[in-house]
C-alpha cells in the first residue's frame, strides 16, 4: 500500500452562503416525489411558460438553423431587439452596441461585477436583497458592505442611508422592483441615488429583472436618469423563460469591451437556441402584459386573506411577485417556521435569512407567481394554520 493521497485544496472563494430558496425547493420536491401535495410559494418562477410563438420559434429553429456558437455578446438581431424594447417601453435611445446578451441575468451579474470591481473593492448591497448579489461579489473577492433597510424607508435605500457608509465605496447594487420585498423606487428616488453615486464616483448597477411586473405604476429605468449606470435584465420573469437561461445587460461604453473579453473566455456565447426564441418574445408583449392580471389577482387575494389571519406586517408590493412578511410575533427563527409549514401543511416558503443576514430571521417571503388556483390553495392552508397557531 502506498502513502495516502495528500489532501487537495478547495478554494476559499467557494465558501459562500447557499441560495437557501434552492435548498427549500429541493426539500419540497422530495416531499412531492413521495406523493405529498406541495404548494410552491418559495420560488420566483412564473406559473405559465413562454408564449406559444416563442416555443414555435424554438421548434422551427432546430430544423432551420445551426445551433452553434454565436457572437460572445449575443446575436446582433437580438441585441437590436432589446435596444428597441427600451425605445418602446421607456422612450430611450439605446445603442445596440451597449447591449450584451448573457447566460441568464446571473451571468450578467458575474460579467458586470468582474469588469467593474477589483478584489478588495467595497460594494454596497442594501438588504434585504437577492442573495446572489453578495454571494457572487464575495466569491470574486469584493468586500460587501451591507446596508440594512426596514419599514421606516419602505425597505428602500436613500442617500441619507448611503451617507452612513464610512470609507471608500466602488459600487452600489440596487433593485427596483425588489426581490424579496416588491418595493419600487420612483423617479425622484432613483434620481437622488444616481446623483449620490455620480458625485462620489460610485459605479451604480441596477437590477431591473422585474420590470414589466408592476401594479400601480410603471417602473422607471435608471437609464432614464443615469446613462453611465449598468442595467441588468433578462427573459426569466416578465417573459416567462426561466429555464432558457438568457439575460442581458446594458453597459456604459467603457465596460463593453472589458465585458466582451470576459464573456469570450467565461461563456463563449449565450445559448443559441434561446436567442432564436427570444427574438419572438418581444412580439408577445400583449400576451405577457395580460399575464400580469394573474399576478394582480394573486396579490389581491393574499393581501385580503393573510392580514385577516394576522400576517399583516408586509412590505409594500409595488411590483415583482413577492410578499415579504414580518413573522417575529410567531418566531425568531423563520427558517424553522418554513420547515414546519412544509412538513405540517405542505406549503413551501422562503426564509428571510436568504435575503438579509441581520434581520432575515424575522421574515419570510411568499411568491405569488404561480397559477391562481395554487396560490389560493396555499393561502387557505396558511391562513388555517395561522389561526390555529394563534
Amino acid at each position: 500500500m502506498g502513502a495516502p493521497p495528500a489532501q487537495l485544496k478547495v478554494a476559499g472563494r467557494s465558501a459562500v452562503a447557499p441560495f437557501i430558496v434552492m435548498d427549500v425547493l429541493s426539500a419540497a420536491n422530495e416531499r412531492a416525489a413521495a406523493g405529498e401535495d406541495i404548494v410552491h410559494l418559495e420560488v420566483g418562477e412564473p406559473g405559465a411558460g413562454p408564449p406559444e410563438p416563442v416555443l414555435d420559434a424554438a421548434r422551427q429553429a432546430i430544423g432551420r438553423v445551426p445551433i452553434g456558437y454565436t457572437e460572445a455578446l449575443g446575436r446582433p438581431a437580438l441585441r437590436a431587439a432589446i435596444a428597441s424594447h427600451y425605445r418602446d417601453r421607456h422612450g430611450l435611445a439605446v445603442d445596440p452596441e451597449q447591449v450584451i446578451v448573457t447566460v441568464g441575468a446571473s451571468g450578467a451579474f458575474v460579467l458586470s461585477f468582474l469588469a467593474a470591481f477589483d478584489p478588495g473593492d467595497r460594494v454596497i448591497v442594501p438588504e434585504p436583497a437577492f442573495p446572489a448579489y453578495k454571494n457572487i461579489l464575495q466569491a470574486l473577492g469584493v468586500e460587501v458592505v451591507r446596508l440594512g433597510l426596514g419599514p421606516k424607508t419602505a425597505f428602500k435605500p436613500t442617500p441619507d442611508l448611503l451617507e452612513t457608509v464610512a470609507g471608500p465605496v466602488a459600487g452600489l447594487v440596487i433593485a427596483s422592483p425588489s426581490n424579496p420585498t416588491g418595493t419600487m423606487l420612483d423617479e425622484a428616488e432613483l434620481a437622488a441615488i444616481a446623483g449620490h453615486c455620480r458625485a462620489r464616483g460610485i459605479r451604480l448597477i441596477s437590477d431591473e429583472i422585474y420590470h414589466g411586473i408592476t401594479y400601480e405604476r410603471d417602473a422607471c429605468s435608471i437609464l432614464e436618469l443615469e446613462r453611465d449606470a449598468v442595467v441588468i435584465n433578462g427573459f426569466s420573469k416578465y417573459f416567462c423563460m426561466t429555464g432558457w437561461r438568457l439575460g442581458w445587460l446594458i453597459a456604459p461604453p467603457d465596460l463593453v469591451r472589458p465585458i466582451e473579453l470576459l464573456a469570450q473566455n467565461l461563456f463563449i456565447s449565450p445559448p443559441a437556441l434561446a436567442q432564436e426564441a427570444a427574438l419572438i418574445a418581444f412580439d408577445c408583449r400583449a400576451d405577457l402584459d395580460r399575464r400580469i392580471d394573474t399576478y394582480r389577482r394573486n396579490r389581491a387575494a393574499l393581501l385580503d386573506r393573510l392580514p385577516a389571519a394576522g400576517l399583516d406586517r408586509l412590505a409594500p408590493v409595488d411590483g415583482a411577485f413577492y410578499l415579504y412578511a414580518d413573522v417575529s410575533d410567531l418566531t425568531d427563527d423563520s427558517a424553522r417556521l418554513c420547515d414546519d409549514l412544509l412538513q405540517e401543511i405542505g406549503v413551501a416558503l422562503a426564509p428571510g435569512a436568504d435575503f438579509d443576514g441581520a434581520q432575515g430571521h424575522r421574515f419570510v417571503r411568499l411568491s405569488f407567481a404561480g397559477t391562481h388556483e395554487r396560490v389560493i390553495e396555499g393561502a387557505e392552508r396558511l391562513t388555517r394554520w395561522l389561526r390555529e397557531r394563534r
